[in-house]
């Protein structure tokens, strides 16, 4: 099969587009030829080398993927040749107390595709075959894998995790990233007051279009903590999106008594210094989750192929120019998701 794999971790010129051994599906597992890959900021950072997280080369990057089923394993008959599938790349074992309990994404032997185990970008992918989702005859699979990972993920942090209610007032903070993005739309679909803080005006105009009550532009305003307050006559917001870290010091000024401040990442590192002050003074609460429930990506899928949640996709490159879609993730100037398009 054609794939794009790196044989060791480094910048862009690692990655190759070249010829892979097909595999097979085994027990309870699907064969999928894929149409289409999306990229997530995760395929960066395995491509440079996670620490601690040991991968065999070749390997193959991608946790986003929707296409079609090629064959299925035993046990996994039900899944017809040509059915039209979307990929769940929260990979749990399916036997531990977690995953028994409905908790996939706290499984004790917990993976993820294109981080634990090779990935999408290639025509062919194996999956168990509860990590799939039928798709809708016609829906575009490069809006499918758009949304898998950043729908899903914004959904269990925000619904699951955060508890967000009608009424409340939440702060996104950065505009066009794609769990962002997804929970613009998400806490609009749930009927809470949106605020976003963007690094220029097409972003935030992008924001817009998704749902964003209240606009700030942080290039014009750094002190940003400081609008949010104001806007909010002085009381600050009840959740706060920053899967930056960097930020927390203005995300705890901005949240209000009793803010629950959300997190999934760590964009701007993975190490920085909290003023605790804010958290028992406030009476905040500091809310991580990676990824979500199967029932989680039923859930929001659905209301992705209903129309009621809107996966942005910015560009879709072939498959074969992975790095130049790389060099564009990396550059931050991405309005959305990037694709690859897979021959």
């Amino acid at each position: 099969m054609k794939a794009v794999f790196i044989t060791q971790n480094g910048g862009v010129d690692v990655l190759t587009y070249g010829e892979l051994s097909d595999p097979q599906p085994g027990p309870d597992q699907v064969l999928v030829r894929l149409e289409a890959a999306a990229l997530n900021r995760l395929d960066l950072w395995t491509r440079n080398g996670w620490p601690g997280i040991k991968i065999e080369f070749p390997f193959v990057l991608g946790a986003d993927g929707a296409g079609t089923v090629a064959a299925s394993g035993p046990g996994a008959e039900e899944w017809e040749t040509g059915t039209p599938v979307v990929i769940n790349a929260n990979l749990g074992c399916g036997e531990c107390s977690y995953c028994r309990a409905g908790f996939e994404n706290r499984c004790l032997e917990w993976g993820l595709l294109g981080e634990t185990r090779s990935g999408t970008y290639a025509q062919y992918v194996v999956m168990p075959a509860r990590n799939l989702k039928r798709m809708p005859p016609g829906f575009d699979p490069h809006k499918a894998a758009a949304a898998g990972l950043v729908f899903h993920t914004a959904w269990h942090s925000l619904i699951k995790v955060g508890r967000l209610r009608p009424g409340e007032t939440v702060l996104v903070v950065g505009a066009s990233g794609g769990v962002n993005s997804a929970s613009i739309q998400i806490a609009k679909l749930t009927g809470a007051n949106v605020i976003v803080v963007g690094s220029n005006a097409d972003k935030l105009a992008l924001a817009a279009s998704l749902g964003a009550d209240q606009l700030i532009d942080r290039s014009e305003d750094e002190n940003w903590s400081r609008v949010v307050y104001r806007i909010t006559d002085k009381r600050g917001v009840d959740v706060v999106v920053d899967n930056v870290g960097t930020t927390y010091y203005h995300s705890f000024r901005a949240a209000a008594k009793g803010g629950r401040i959300l997190t999934v990442g760590n964009t701007g590192g993975p190490k920085f210094e909290i003023d605790n002050r804010y958290i028992f003074g406030k009476h905040l609460q500091l809310l991580g989750s990676t990824m979500g429930t199967i029932g989680d990506f039923e859930t929001v899928m659905d209301l992705v192929f209903e129309g009621r949640l809107r996966p942005v996709v910015d560009q879709t490159f072939p498959l074969e120019e992975a790095a130049e879609a790389h060099k564009r993730l990396e550059s931050g100037e991405q309005m959305g998701k990037l694709t690859l398009a897979i021959p």
